[in-house]
């Protein structure tokens, strides 16, 4: 069965049946890896991406729950305001260490400052409690995520 959808801007046609999960039409169907499968129950966080600006895990939202919305994943995250500061503050920070948890935690990072330019320590608490760090930088995490929002908050001042 076919189903439109919009990745990134661009409108897809998949054919999958109605109760794929979002994260294997976008990394089997569409070729877009950076989408990560961790552990395909919603408990990491590694599939995050972004279903008309929310996160949501993509391992168990079926392809159908996804049609007429807007979907957003790390390959165009940076295009945006919010992203586009997460990703310089993860970088300047050394976040990651491994890897392979940040697709997920800068799309959840990126949700929270998309709604919240001045997060508290409660806030990014509550906002990233979904994705699991197996390397524990949970520490560089919550200073990028602090950085991104003073970079938001000086406009272009502060990368």
């Amino acid at each position: 069965m076919s189903h439109a959808i919009t990745v990134n801007g661009t409108a897809r046609a998949v054919d999958v049946d109605e109760d794929t999960p979002l994260l294997w039409v976008l990394r089997d169907v569409l070729g877009m890896t950076g989408t990560k499968f961790g552990c395909g129950r919603a408990l990491c966080g590694a599939c995050t991406v972004h279903l008309d600006g929310k996160p949501i895990r993509s391992c168990i939202t079926p392809v159908s729950a996804a049609a007429g919305k807007r979907i957003t994943t790390i390959e165009a995250i940076g295009a945006t305001p919010a992203g586009k500061k997460i990703q310089q503050a993860w970088i300047a920070l050394d976040v990651p260490q491994c890897g392979y948890c940040q697709s997920g935690q800068i799309m959840s990072a990126t949700a929270l400052l998309a709604g919240n330019r001045n997060p508290t320590d409660s806030d990014i608490d509550a906002a990233m409690s979904g994705n699991i760090c197996r390397c524990g930088t949970y520490a560089r995490i919550r200073e990028g995520i602090k950085q991104a929002a003073r970079g938001l908050a000086n406009g272009n001042k502060e990368s």
